[in-house]
């Protein structure tokens, strides 16, 4: 997988608080880009599907029917 350098900034009390209980603020950093992607991409599925939700078809009654032959 590609990666990409990026700079971000943070809290200053945070950031000390992350050394001394030895987190890695880097891939805590990506574990919460991750969670915040997979979240917009869910709320934007939601979203499409609110605006043109699914509707009955009416060739589920004859699909429903082939199993019965």
């Amino acid at each position: 997988m590609a990666t990409t350098r990026t700079t971000f900034t943070l809290d200053e009390s945070l950031a000390e608080q992350a050394r001394r209980l030895g987190i890695n603020v880097s891939a805590a950093a990506r574990d919460g880009v991750a969670s915040a992607v997979r979240a917009a991409l869910a709320a934007g599925d939601r979203a499409a599907y609110e605006r043109h939700p699914e509707q009955p078809d009416s060739i589920w009654a004859e699909v429903e029917a082939w199993g019965d032959e």
